[in-house]
């Protein structure tokens, strides 16, 4: 296929994303020759998230006439979920769903290509980050010499914060023990938290014992499914931590070279639809679930939107610092920066 004409599949691809069930046309003795490939994803087996990877999995499969086939596994099914970094990269499977902000203690731009704490809070002024301000050529960058390659991010919003403590302004986190991973650790540190990045498997044992204060742990409908009301008496919104998520599809690299064009551009398309399909379903199920969790007798405390706004404002220091003088890093906060800049956000 050529340049031109991957382009064009792109392009008639992203038109009908949200109405074509299927939008190539591949014949079946091309499936027949199928390249067959294993995915590990962050996520639980049957949780919600891992059921839009199968969908994106099928999708894939859909796009490309059956000639990619990806079959997903749950977090840790195939390597402990810490060590996917290194499986992918050595071959042990071709791709897998993972938070940057794993990594961003080695690599400084993944806690940037993760969640920015304070930072756009909204999800599809993050997206639009990636796809219209150059995000998505630096988060591949950022991977190239790894071995791997950064395929599409998939765009949600807000994770919230439970809590033990009574917490209605920023500066009540001062003093405070809390679990917080990748750059939000670092933010939420400089804020005046006691930070421990506790596995997210241990965030309901560690408030039920009273180890930490407050929590970070996944999506709204997701805590709950994990039943942090149980221990937690607070709910706060927003998010503040993390206002805005981005999880990625990172491949092998030699593995993503031996495809053709087309399967190429099936995985940036069905990751783009399952990115929108996804955060339209959080956010529908966050009214629900919120509701459950006052029905548990959890109290939901907003915070002054004018109290986020001048912390965002301090947490630009953060930003820099956690930086640490890396080039690439730098490259993607001044992008974001000046975008929040021009949707008047700072």
């Amino acid at each position: 296929m050529t340049k031109s004409s991957r382009r064009d599949f792109l392009r008639t691809a992203g038109a009908v994303t949200l109405a074509a069930p299927a939008i190539v046309a591949a014949t079946s003795v091309r499936a027949q020759g199928a390249t067959k490939w294993r995915m590990q994803a962050l996520w639980g087996g049957g949780t919600t998230p891992m059921l839009y990877e199968e969908r994106f999995c099928k999708r894939v499969a859909e796009l490309t006439g059956g000639s990619l086939e990806i079959t997903p596994f749950s977090g840790g099914q195939i390597v402990p979920s810490a060590q996917s970094f290194d499986a992918v990269r050595g071959g042990a499977f071709q791709l897998m769903k993972t938070f940057d902000g794993y990594t961003a203690g080695k690599i400084p731009a993944h806690g940037f290509s993760s969640t920015v704490p304070f930072g756009f809070p909204e999800a599809d002024q993050y997206e639009a980050w990636f796809y219209e301000r150059g995000g998505l050529e630096l988060s591949r960058k950022s991977y190239a010499p790894a071995g791997l390659t950064y395929i599409a991010p998939t765009v949600y919003g807000e994770e919230p914060i439970h809590s033990n403590v009574e917490i209605r302004k920023i500066a009540d986190m001062n003093g405070l023990k809390g679990r917080f991973v990748g750059l939000a650790s670092a933010v939420m540190a400089d804020f005046g938290v006691t930070v421990s990045p506790l596995p997210t498997s241990e965030v309901y044992s560690a408030l039920d014992k009273g180890l930490i204060d407050f929590a970070d742990r996944g999506d709204i409908k997701a805590n709950y499914e994990e039943g942090i009301q149980e221990v937690s008496k607070y709910l706060i919104l927003p998010g503040v931590h993390q206002p805005s998520t981005a999880t990625s599809y990172v491949a092998n690299t030699a593995a993503y070279q031996s495809l053709d064009d087309q399967q190429r551009a099936a995985l940036e398309v069905a990751a783009r639809e399952v990115s929108g399909a996804l955060r339209q379903n959080i956010i529908v199920s966050n009214g629900e679930y919120i509701g459950k969790f006052e029905e548990a007798g959890v109290e939901v405390i907003t915070l002054d939107p004018a109290d986020v706004a001048e912390a965002r404002a301090k947490a630009v220091a953060s930003w820099e610092k956690a930086t640490k003088g890396d080039e690439l890093a730098k490259a993607m906060m001044d992008s974001q920066r000046q975008l929040m800049q021009e949707l008047r956000l700072l």
